[in-house]
């Protein structure tokens, strides 16, 4: 892909300093990042690089059509400074800087926060991309895309759904580890008889959102995709309170809880990051969460049978109703007969089945 016209993108006033070969390290006065895996140590470091050059441009008043073929290239070459860390040799590629830029503030995402399309400001149920990345570390190639966590950071998800609007029988994913939650269907949902407890006026804004983000998918020709629903149950999780807390009456006061840090221990997070975690945090009680934070959560409705709190968004947007995919609906329908449901349908018989289902989940 070629660089954009140097008049044309202000990034490439920065350009002479991301393509340099080879770049000489000083000794380090603060904390370096820390990763056991190589890949996600070079893309922290990347990616504060990254921020630190975008901090120093003017926010474009508007996005031209380069700035969508732009991109950044940086190689690094650190030789034996730093092994533990960083890799001795890798580089980074940021794609596109600008408009993921543009996208974090559409997504009301601050830039020092980040560290660690959509038109309508974050009203939506589709994905909130925010950058995408490579990262080359011993000449092999990763891919990286960032991309808004549906689920929260603090309320504990006890049951998980992937629904399609397709009762074709489909096993649920229990073939993961045991420790971790297992994925139902959408006749896992039905079975059990499971339902949305929400108000009237947030089912119509769930309704509202989704027939919007499914008729762009429509438009875009887009299949495939799912509703995925987090449940967070309000009472189980006092239950699971009201037991730890019995269990730490045996402890000494200074173990009495897990310290926030550990939240980031598997990534070993900057210190500017800890520190943006915690100005973030405030006490809340169960079931309570913060809107801004958790964009994709939704309170039962008050009175409800249940006391749980739903988080809801689609994922996986980007298979396309191609050759492949025609070739596939076109087999299937000579298998099993034109009246039968099959799961391989095009955007405009999807997007109707898709909806039709997900109006039903409501209680």
């Amino acid at each position: 892909m070629a660089s954009p016209p140097a008049s044309s993108n202000p990034l490439t006033v920065l350009a002479p300093k991301r393509k340099t070969k080879k770049k000489q390290f000083v000794q380090q006065k603060v904390e370096v990042f820390r990763a056991s895996d190589s890949v996600l140590s070079a893309l922290m470091w990347g990616v504060s690089h990254s921020m630190n050059d975008l901090s120093q441009v003017p926010v474009p008043v508007m996005l031209l059509p380069d700035d969508f073929r732009a991109y950044s290239k940086l190689k690094v070459n650190n030789h034996l400074f730093n092994k533990e860390n960083l890799p001795g040799q890798f580089k980074f590629k940021e794609y596109c800087p600008q408009v993921f830029r543009n996208l974090r503030e559409r997504f009301g995402i601050q830039e020092q926060d980040y560290q660690h399309i959509v038109t309508c400001h974050g009203s939506t149920l589709l994905p909130q991309f925010l950058a995408m990345y490579r990262i080359t570390v011993d000449s092999e190639d990763t891919y990286l895309l960032v991309m808004r966590n549906i689920f929260s950071h603090r309320l504990h998800v006890h049951r998980k759904y992937d629904l399609k609007g397709s009762l074709v029988s489909r096993e649920a994913s229990f073939k993961e580890k045991e420790k971790e939650l297992p994925t139902y269907k959408d006749v896992d949902f039905r079975n059990n008889m499971q339902k949305v407890y929400v108000s009237e006026e947030e089912k119509e804004k769930i309704m509202d959102k989704l027939n919007r983000d499914v008729e762009f998918l429509e438009h875009m020709r887009i299949m495939d995709y799912s509703l995925l629903l987090g449940i967070h149950d309000v009472e189980r999780a006092e239950r699971e309170e009201e037991k730890d807390m019995e269990s730490s009456d045996d402890e000494e006061e200074d173990q009495s809880g897990p310290s926030p840090v550990s939240a980031f221990s598997s990534c070993g997070p900057s210190p500017e990051a800890i520190a943006g975690y915690m100005n973030s945090f405030k006490p809340m009680g169960l079931g309570e969460f913060d809107p801004y934070v958790d964009v994709y959560a939704i309170q039962s409705a008050v009175g409800a049978s249940h006391r749980e709190v739903y988080f809801i968004g689609i994922i996986d947007v980007l298979t396309q109703y191609d050759t492949k995919k025609k070739a596939a609906h076109a087999a299937k329908t000579v298998k099993h007969g034109a009246g039968a449901e099959i799961s391989t349908v095009h955007p405009e018989q999807y997007a109707r089945r898709f909806r039709d289902f997900i109006t039903k989940i409501f209680a």
